[in-house]
């Protein structure tokens, strides 16, 4: 996985549900990062779980989408955020 450019703005696209709280803890870190993304909810969208899995690589949610490439869910998230690789 490479590392996140801290310099520039990001590309985020987060797949979420209305009842998911691993949704909002991905967008409060964003938020608190002052870090802009594109919240798409798979329910008022309509977007099935399988059409989820081949434009975001995963069929749970949140599924995180940074600059084109699928990063996985919130504890995917945490990792490379422990890792350093996720500077925003």
């Amino acid at each position: 996985m490479s590392r996140v450019n801290s310099e520039k703005m990001r590309d985020i696209k987060i797949y979420t549900t209305n009842w998911c709280s691993y949704c909002n803890f991905a967008k409060r870190y964003f938020d608190e990062q002052g870090q802009p993304y594109e919240e798409i909810n798979i329910e008022e969208e309509g977007i099935s779980r399988e059409e989820m899995m081949k434009i975001a690589g995963g069929m749970s949610v949140p599924q995180i989408v940074i600059d084109g490439k699928p990063i996985g869910g919130y504890d995917d998230l945490m990792s490379l955020v422990r890792a350093g690789e996720m500077l925003v």
